[in-house]
């Protein structure tokens, strides 16, 4: 390449990035490569992906990410979450079972980014099985959670996940579970008064 191509190359990836384009494009005298797949999600992304919202949405970013095959989703916990008022009162343990949860919501990103967006308010991931799941040591507020979930099984509308989930690198729950996407009934909407 000459340092002609090589600067327009240069300048065409830092104006990709100032206008928020994750792909630039080659020079046109070499053959353009394979699209980069995304690897992390933020927030605003995995919101776009699944319907969960506050307080049920258990995941607040994917820090890794391999189609089909593995995803890594971090979730900080926080005391102000409405389970630990009740559970419990003077020593707030997040619930078990919303771990499994956060896994599965893990779980879900990975399998609902096979879809596109109108296929993805079509469609809801379900649990269709959980088992051999461990709780090995408490989560208190203040923990980090690092959840990875591995694909066991993939098939189209199903999948068989392993999820496991650390703090500070010790594990202290794991479950494998399987999931199905079902299709999503929506209610009728209500027609207007006087119409």
């Amino acid at each position: 390449m000459s340092a002609a191509g090589t600067l327009e190359f240069i300048l065409v990836v830092a104006m990709s990035e100032l206008n928020g384009t994750t792909e630039a494009a080659a020079p046109e005298t070499e053959s353009a490569a394979a699209p980069v797949e995304k690897t992390t999600l933020d927030i605003v992304e995995i919101m776009a992906i699944l319907p969960h919202r506050y307080p049920f949405l258990l995941i607040d970013r994917v820090v890794e990410m391999e189609r089909k095959k593995r995803i890594v989703a971090i979730k900080n916990v926080t005391v102000n979450e409405p389970h630990f008022t009740g559970h419990f009162p003077d020593y707030p343990i997040m619930p078990a079972v919303l771990q499994v949860e956060a896994m599965a919501q893990a779980g879900g990103a990975l399998l609902l980014t096979e879809f596109s967006l109108a296929e993805r308010e079509e469609k809801l991931m379900v649990f269709t099985g959980i088992e051999a799941a461990k709780f090995r040591q408490p989560v208190t507020p203040g923990d980090q959670l690092r959840i990875e979930v591995t694909v066991l099984n993939w098939r189209t509308t199903m999948v068989k996940l392993k999820g496991r989930i650390t703090v500070e690198g010790k594990l202290v729950s794991e479950a494998t579970f399987t999931a199905a996407l079902v299709p999503r009934v929506r209610k009728p909407k209500p027609e207007a008064a006087g119409a």
